[in-house]
C-alpha cells in the first residue's frame, strides 16, 4: 500500500521506546509546560539507556532567546537507576520555522531527516503540528539533496552529498564517511524516504530499479543552490555563536563535564556549589584538582 511522507512520518515518530525514556520524557515535558518532547541520537537507534539521552522539547509562544536552542544536562533517578540528559529547549514555532528551511540555520532540518521520536505531546494537536514540522525537514533536506546530488544515481548518493554539504557548513568535527555510518545504521529509516519527500513536494523524477533521476527544473535548482549558499556562509559563524553561548548558559555544565571525565578517565571531580554556578571561574581549579589525580593515577 502506497502511503504518504506526512504518514511515514506519523508511524516513524511513534515508534516504541523505552519506558523509562517515555518516563523522562513526560516529566520534562509536564515541567516546562511543553507542546511535545522529541528524542534522538544513538540511544535511540540501540534503546540503551548507557550515556546521555537526547531530548528536545518544544514549546508555546515565540522563540525567547535569538540563538537557540537553550541546552542543558540533567540526572535523574527512576526506577532506582540514574539517568542523564542533554536537553535542548526552543518555541515549536521556531522549529517548524527552521525545519521548513525558512531560517539560516542547518541543524535542525540536517538533524531531523534523521530518526526521531515524538515520545511525550501534550494533545493530538500539538502531535500533528510537531509531526508536520518533522515532516518538513524531510522535504527540506531532499530538496536540498536533489539540487546537491547527482543527475541520476541511488537514494543514498543523494542522501550522502546532502550530509557532506551540510557537515562543511557547521563547526563540527566529523570523521571522514560520517555520512556513511548515518545512512548505513538507518537503513531502514531512510528506506523509500527520499521518493516521498520529492513527491510531497512536486519534484519530479524517475525510477529505474535502485537508480533515481531527478527532473529539477533549473530554475528551482538554481533558487535552491543559492538558498543553499547563503547558509552555507553562516553556518560555521551560528555554531560557534552556540557554543559561545553554551559556555554561559549551559545549565549543568559543570555536572556533565564531571560525569564526561569520570566516564573517560575513571577520575571523579567533585561539583562543588561554586562549580555548579559558575563552571568557567572554577576551572582552573577543576584543571588543577584533575592534573594533581592524574599524578595520582601513574
Amino acid at each position: 500500500m502506497n502511503v504518504t511522507l506526512a504518514e511515514r512520518v506519523r508511524e516513524s515518530l511513534a515508534r516504541e521506546i523505552r519506558p523509562e525514556v517515555g518516563a523522562y520524557a513526560r516529566m520534562l515535558g509536564e515541567e516546562a509546560g511543553a507542546l511535545g518532547v522529541l528524542f534522538y541520537g544513538s540511544n535511540l537507534r540501540t534503546g540503551s539507556l548507557e550515556g546521555v539521552l537526547d531530548f528536545y522539547v518544544l514549546v508555546p509562544g515565540p522563540q525567547r532567546e535569538r540563538i537557540w536552542p537553550r541546552v542543558s544536562y540533567r540526572e535523574w533517578e527512576h526506577g532506582g537507576e540514574v539517568l542523564r540528559a542533554k536537553i535542548a529547549t526552543m518555541s515549536l514555532e521556531q522549529f517548524s520555522s527552521a525545519a521548513s528551511g525558512e531560517s539560516r540555520d542547518t541543524t535542525i532540518w540536517a538533524r531531523f531527516v534523521q530518526p526521531s521520536a515524538l515520545i511525550w505531546a501534550r494533545n493530538d494537536d500539538a502531535r500533528e503540528a510537531i509531526a508536520t514540522a518533522v515532516a518538513s525537514a524531510a522535504t527540506t533536506a531532499a530538496r536540498l539533496a536533489a539540487a546537491l546530488g547527482p543527475a541520476s544515481g541511488t537514494a543514498a548518493d543523494y542522501w550522502r552529498a546532502l550530509f557532506r554539504a551540510t557537515y562543511r557548513a557547521e563547526f563540527r568535527v566529523e570523521q571522514p564517511g560520517r555520512e556513511d555510518s548515518i545512512l548505513s545504521v538507518n537503513r531502514e529509516h531512510f528506506e523509500g524516504l527520499l521518493p516521498l519527500a520529492w513527491a510531497a513536494q512536486d519534484i519530479a523524477f524517475s525510477r529505474a530499479g535502485e537508480c533515481l533521476s531527478t527532473q529539477l527544473e533549473p530554475g528551482a535548482r538554481k533558487a535552491t543552490l543559492e538558498w543553499w549558499s547563503t547558509r552555507a556562509r553562516v553556518g560555521k559563524a551560528l555554531n560557534l555563536l552556540r557554543l559561545a553561548k553554551a559556555t554561559t548558559t549551559f545549565d549543568g555544565a559543570a555536572d556533565y563535564a564531571a560525569w564526561k571525565l569520570h566516564r573517560h578517565t575513571g577520575i571523579a571531580l567533585e561539583v562543588t556549589p561554586f562549580r555548579a554556578k559558575h563552571p568557567l571561574l572554577a576551572a582552573p581549579g577543576a584543571l588543577v584538582e584533575l592534573w594533581r589525580k592524574r599524578r595520582a593515577q601513574r
